[in-house]
């Protein structure tokens, strides 16, 4: 008879047991593409003869020779000798059936026939001797040679949703709908696992699509339609949020390199009851009925490199948010963009850009880092930095109209500005950053290129007076100018207050106040009588009537009187910058001291005559003007003793000749929880860095 292969089903010929006993005789016997889990029945068909639900079933196998001794199944006869049944018994239950692999109360027991090609030995005679022992797995019908390895490849079958044969038609996982902001899209079992995945989907990200959301609505406010781009779709929802909510203010195109991504993306369309607009060789376009409503919005989805597309046409809007960094797209980005469009870019790669990888920052970015109290706002710094030098590139200079770093994602967004003048002026505004590394005191080095003797007398601290060695380094390079534009963000926060954002509203509050470098308390504007106020969530959002008209581009190049005009605006915006980095309150805690509540400092540092906020790179930090000395003169004013017992509350007096305000030199090393004052009125506070000597990563963590 013809036997098919060694896998045999549950009634084996007799012949088929003569070829297998025969071992290398023959051809060795493969696996057939059907050696895999039968959904339409409770026992798999064409399954491999290691794979069994129980040990009789072994043994079974076995008993279908009528002779005394039996050969075992599932090795070779060289390897193993007919015995008797007891013998045979003890033989399948310890070297097969103990060393198994469960899956689904099947058992993929080890198995020592010439299924699996051996790598040739040295010695040639002893290859066929020497029969790599292997498990067939359930699912894929590859073979696995350790028993670990095996449970791994079965735990990757089941965290990618595949439990069934691939050889075998099943129905298709029906696919699971999420709704986000009005807009419903369907996403794969695996949507949450990137890179393994073609429809990756982040819930943790809602607040970024939001962010970006309340950008492009500015921008629809200002002129109409315009272009955007969402350049890396997966599963289209931001591209479908746009064109769902701004209507016909927006032309939205979503573009993904991926087939079964575009694949998504139409869909997904369709269930939001958009039309479909193909770019394809042959021109076709593809449109969706609406339930006997007509719709007139119409997405236009694309199969390219991001690159491609960015190169061919020109936008309004771009989007980009890729797997990790972004610097691959940014030359392309700017190559088309029009002239004040704006520019979003996601950038996930938090490990480099948060230190944890220097050498990737370097290779990225170009930019030398170290693991810093602030580095939220480095690893944003560092990335306009690099959108600037894309920009220069392309004789455009960019406006930062946000900066954003949280935990899984740092998002920036900028306005182009077309021209050589302000390309040159971004790309001066890219500087080297002095960084102490003891008390972590940080200035930016000065314009120019000469040299200085010595560097450190640029940091306002005296650390490398005071402590043996080198104690500074230097960083970057990185942006140096402001994060935020005030205007565009109390705008975005009225959009976000019309549209029902309501994550976005708390942080773009907070935004508002870091811009101005101000407190809750004092989040109100006072403008020029032309703008009109409105009241949204309790604050004050001012809306001018001629700000859309200043960036109305009445042809493909704007006239001498529109650009003198955004070029005045521009320079009202950033007559009162922000400070620059921020100082965590626990990191430069007094020891033994209770420091006071959050608020009341940023009151007492506002009382001591100094700009200061919270900022939302930080919970504790705070963003101030106030030198890194008075800041912690401040702190220990107000802070009271720990150990001290029956002590009133108040504040520590300091002597008479040290007020608040004056310029203290840094922190001095003691030990002491009393600290005695010279009288010469230059005092030295005790802190906690200068006391221990931590270094700069120790500190931060």
């Amino acid at each position: 008879e013809k036997v098919k292969s060694n896998n045999l089903d549950a009634k084996i010929p007799r012949s088929g047991l003569e070829t297998e006993e025969k071992g290398t005789e023959g051809e060795p016997a493969r696996e057939s593409d059907g050696n895999i889990l039968d959904v339409s029945s409770d026992f798999p068909r064409d399954k491999h003869i290691s794979i069994q639900r129980h040990l009789a079933d072994l043994e079974k196998l076995a008993d279908l020779r009528e002779v005394k001794k039996k050969p075992c199944p599932l090795c070779p006869e060289e390897k193993f000798k007919a015995c008797y049944g007891h013998k045979l018994h003890r033989h399948l239950q310890n070297l097969h059936w103990k060393v198994s692999v469960e899956f689904k109360g099947y058992r993929m027991c080890i198995c020592h026939l010439p299924c699996r090609p051996v790598k040739p030995n040295l010695v040639g005679d002893q290859t066929l001797s020497k029969m790599g022992a292997h498990y067939h797995c359930i699912i894929c019908s590859a073979t696995i040679t350790r028993r670990t390895d095996m449970i791994g490849h079965i735990n990757r079958h089941v965290n990618k949703g595949e439990t069934e044969s691939r050889f075998i038609t099943v129905r298709a996982p029906t696919n699971e709908v999420i709704k986000e902001s009005a807009t419903d899209v369907q996403v794969l079992p695996n949507h949450s696992t990137p890179q393994k995945t073609d429809s990756y989907f982040n819930p943790k990200m809602k607040l970024n699509r939001q962010l970006i959301f309340c950008a492009l609505a500015v921008l629809a406010e200002e002129r109409k339609p315009i272009e955007c781009l969402d350049a890396f779709g997966a599963t289209g929802i931001m591209g479908l949020q746009w064109a769902k909510h701004l209507r016909s203010s927006v032309k939205v195109t979503i573009n993904d390199c991926n087939e079964n991504s575009v694949k998504i993306i139409k869909e997904n369309c369709h269930l939001n009851k958009m039309k479909v607009k193909l770019n394809t060789k042959e021109g076709d376009s593809d449109g969706t009925a609406g339930d006997g409503e007509e719709n007139t919005d119409t997405i236009e989805v694309t199969k390219m490199d991001a690159n491609v597309i960015m190169h061919l046409r020109s936008f309004d809007f771009i989007h980009l948010d890729p797997f990790g960094t972004s610097v691959n797209y940014l030359d392309s980005a700017f190559r088309n963009v029009r002239n004040l469009g704006i520019v979003s870019l996601t950038s996930t790669d938090i490990s480099s850009l948060y230190a944890k990888a220097q050498h990737v920052a370097l290779r990225h970015y170009g930019c030398n880092i170290v693991r810093t109290e602030y580095y939220k706002e480095l690893a944003a710094r560092i990335v306009i930095a690099a959108v600037t030098r894309a920009a220069a590139r392309c004789n455009k200079g960019i406006e930062v109209l946000l900066a954003v770093a949280l935990e899984h994602f740092v998002l920036v967004v900028v306005r182009v500005l077309r021209g050589p003048s302000t390309a040159d002026n971004s790309a001066k505004k890219i500087r080297y950053l002095i960084h102490c590394q003891w008390c972590e005191e940080r200035i930016f080095q000065k314009e120019g290129n000469m040299l200085e003797e010595n560097p450190y007398q640029q940091l306002p601290c005296d650390c490398h007076g005071s402590m043996p060695g080198r104690t500074a380094v230097v960083l970057g390079p990185l942006w140096s100018g402001s994060l935020f534009n005030t205007g565009f963000l109390r705008r975005m926060l009225l959009e976000a207050v019309q549209y029902g954002l309501d994550e976005a509203q708390p942080l773009l509050k907070t935004l508002v106040c870091e811009a101005e470098c101000t407190t809750l308390k004092h989040f109100s504007t006072h403008g020029p009588g032309d703008e009109n106020k409105q009241e949204e969530c309790g604050v004050y959002i001012k809306t001018s009537n001629a700000s859309a008209e200043s960036y109305v581009v009445p042809g493909k190049r704007k006239g001498e009187e529109v650009i003198r005009r955004a070029a005045k605006r521009q320079r009202a915006e950033h007559s009162a910058e922000h400070p620059a980095f921020y100082y965590n309150v626990h990191r430069h805690s007094i020891r033994g001291m209770n420091m006071p509540k959050l608020n009341k400092f940023l009151n007492y540092l506002s009382e001591a005559g100094y700009r200061v906020s919270r900022t939302h790179f930080d919970p504790m930090g705070v963003r101030t003007n106030a030198p890194l000395a008075q800041f912690k003169t401040v702190l220990m004013k107000y802070s009271t003793p720990t150990y001290t017992v029956g002590q009133a509350e108040g504040p520590v007096h300091l002597p008479g000749d040290v007020q608040v305000g004056e310029e203290v030199p840094a922190a001095a090393d003691t030990k002491e929880e009393d600290a005695e004052f010279p009288e010469d009125g230059k005092s030295r506070v005790a802190d906690t860095v200068s006391t221990q000597s931590y270094p700069t990563d120790c500190a931060a963590d």
